[in-house]
């Protein structure tokens, strides 16, 4: 069952385990620095962890204003590996340094491959290279199209301190669950559009599938 239709409203009460302040360098020498949160309660049982960029970056957070967060899933191929396929590295590192300015919250979710797994994932990659775009491969593999749950982010975030939100995300769906959740997201914020020869299809499916808001140039008849 889908942890999301178990609460209709608000999830159970999450705590904060553990915070810390962490440096953080991304590999074209951009830095800033982050207060780490973890979390006891989290109804998935996962080890998501929040980042506080900004004015939420000190043990004593300036909470009058909105924040702006934005939830992103796991992507040790894209966030760590670089790779060019999908453009999860490139919206990580552009969500730090704009939350980092605005004031805020990355949340960092272990959910890989929209919440298929590592293993899948590339197995559904090689499908993507035998034709199938990525929302056909995850189902080819008995998967949803995209299974992912944001009740423990909607945990991490009252667990914070936050009800409402600027929500950094292209994805309708991140909105959606985090407002039937008992949050009020306040506006939509879309990243840029990181397009490069690798992603193209990718993004596109996401646009065209995924109702995400990506505004891409048109494509050649």
């Amino acid at each position: 069952m889908n942890r999301l239709s178990m609460w209709r409203t608000e999830p159970p009460v999450a705590r904060i385990r553990t915070q810390l302040s962490l440096p953080l360098r991304f590999g074209d020498g951009y830095s800033t620095v982050a207060r780490v949160f973890t979390f006891d309660g989290l109804v998935d049982g996962r080890e998501h962890v929040a980042l506080g960029l900004g004015d939420r970056a000190g043990a004593a957070a300036d909470s009058r204003r909105t924040p702006l967060v934005r939830p992103h899933s796991e992507c040790l191929t894209g966030d760590v590996l670089g790779s060019q396929r999908c453009d999860c590295g490139a919206q990580l590192r552009e969500s730090v340094a704009r939350i980092a300015d605005a004031g805020g919250f990355l949340l960092y979710l272990r959910q890989e491959g929209r919440d298929i797994g590592l293993y899948a994932k590339l197995d559904a990659y090689a499908l993507q290279d035998e034709g199938l775009d990525t929302y056909d491969a995850n189902r080819a593999l008995g998967f949803a199209a995209d299974g992912r749950d944001y009740t423990a982010a909607a945990q991490m975030l009252r667990a914070l301190g936050v009800s409402r939100l600027d929500l950094l995300s292209n994805n309708p769906d991140k909105a959606s669950q985090l407002e039937r959740l008992g949050l009020d997201v306040a506006s939509r914020v879309p990243t840029g559009v990181h397009l490069t020869d690798s992603n193209a299809r990718y993004l596109a499916t996401k646009a065209g599938r995924g109702a995400h808001r990506l505004a891409l140039p048109a494509q050649p008849r």
